[in-house]
């Protein structure tokens, strides 16, 4: 770590803080408009962490489940969960449940093929909200567990154990998805209309967790977070993890690129914050809050989780021809001021922008972490590890 640094604090130091409730935490808005205002030298001799919020759809999520031995036992390798289909070859009575897994006959489908009302996600937020779930279980029958069929109602209270762990999520930065066909699109990213009708996008800005260290400088292995309402943890980088991407000058990135894998306690999670997700055209999901606290270690860290909109870039891909053919092209780099303004201007027209992601649950969730803090109920962890390409670019 550079020795030149004005302001220098260790995440013991800022613990002993929260001990003794004497840490200062503002949200990364607050903190930006702070160093808009002072600079982030003095910006980080008065701040000990700034905290994050995200909402949004992930589609890479789900949970591992034991439901139980029976009796007779079984080992059950086909699982549903609401008629959606779980993955049953783990265990004797363990599975994992997907976000996207579609349900097996669902009625939209019948209709408009392709089409889902209810999946995976869906399974989660009703498992947390405490409502019943119809369980159906197929073993194949051995001298250790020879039952073949198992059918029961269960609700999470029921499960041995109910673990959120999402493969892929807060993804640090993602495109702004637009369509320069003259058909309508279906996508993950919602409804593009034709004919640049509309630009959608999905990140917080401001308040993005990871968009507050670009270079994962103060988030790795054991950071402990705010997931789906209770404490969660990370516990690698997520899939599609990419450090090497277009940045601009104060390292914020310009493409998708950090991503995380995350872990919690399914049971102590609230269905507010777990809320399972329709997309026309496209299939199901799951909307997962997140949040991440960074401490202000120096003047660097503080520079960083300082970012505005205004400093925050994405890039337009078209999405009719460039994204599903992997052409490396886009239409613009716009700020996040720009499209949280309610239009941007792609190729000499005036577009108007649409968020996935629900930038007033975003504010929730970082004022919830900030209390968390202040009140004793949260500290900080040392990672373990750095996460992998974090190493590569030095503290300047």
């Amino acid at each position: 770590m550079n020795n030149e640094f004005k302001v220098k604090r260790s995440i013991e130091e800022i613990n002993k803080k929260i001990e003794k409730g004497e840490v200062v935490v503002l949200t990364a808005e607050e903190f930006s408009k702070l160093v808009k205002e002072v600079g982030p030298v003095q910006a980080a001799k008065e701040v000990d962490v700034v905290t994050t919020g995200t909402f949004s759809p992930m589609c890479s999520s789900g949970a591992f489940i034991n439901f139980g031995h029976t009796i007779p036992t079984i080992k059950a390798y086909r699982v549903w969960l609401n008629d959606v289909p779980a993955y049953g070859g783990l265990a004797a009575v363990d599975l994992y449940i997907g976000a996207t897994e579609p349900r097996e006959d669902d009625p939209l489908n019948k209709v408009f093929p392709g089409q889902f009302l209810y999946g995976g996600g869906h399974v989660i937020h009703d498992l947390v909200a405490g409502k019943k779930i119809y369980l159906r279980a197929l073993g194949y029958g051995t001298h250790c567990y020879p039952r073949r069929t198992y059918e029961v109602e269960i609700t999470i209270h029921d499960l041995k154990n109910a673990i959120l762990c999402n493969p892929r999520n807060a993804y640090q930065n993602y495109n702004c998805a637009i369509n320069l066909s003259d058909k309508i699109l279906y996508t993950y990213m919602g409804v593009l209309k034709p004919n640049l009708g509309n630009a959608n996008y999905a990140t917080a800005g401001v308040l993005s967790p990871l968009l507050k260290d670009p270079y994962l400088k103060t988030i790795g292995i054991g950071t402990r977070i705010f997931l789906g309402g209770a404490k969660g943890y990370v516990i690698w980088c997520g899939t599609q993890h990419n450090m090497d991407v277009k940045r601009t000058p104060k390292g914020a990135p310009i493409q998708p690129a950090a991503t995380l894998m995350v872990i919690g306690n399914l049971k102590e999670m609230s269905p507010e914050w777990l809320v399972g997700t329709s997309h026309i055209g496209y299939g199901c999901s799951l909307a997962v809050g997140l949040g991440i606290p960074i401490p202000i270690l120096n003047e660097q860290v503080a520079e960083w989780a300082g970012l505005s909109d205004e400093d925050l870039f994405t890039q337009v891909i078209d999405y009719s021809y460039d994204y599903p053919n992997g052409i490396k092209r886009n239409y613009g780099i716009v700020s996040y001021a720009e499209l949280k303004s309610g239009k941007i201007n792609i190729l000499g027209n005036e577009v108007p922008t649409y968020p996935i992601s629900s930038f007033f649950k975003a504010r929730k969730i970082a004022e919830i972490l900030k209390n968390w803090i202040r009140n004793g109920e949260m500290f900080l962890t040392e990672p373990v590890e750095s996460l992998p390409g974090a190493k590569l670019f030095p503290m300047r």
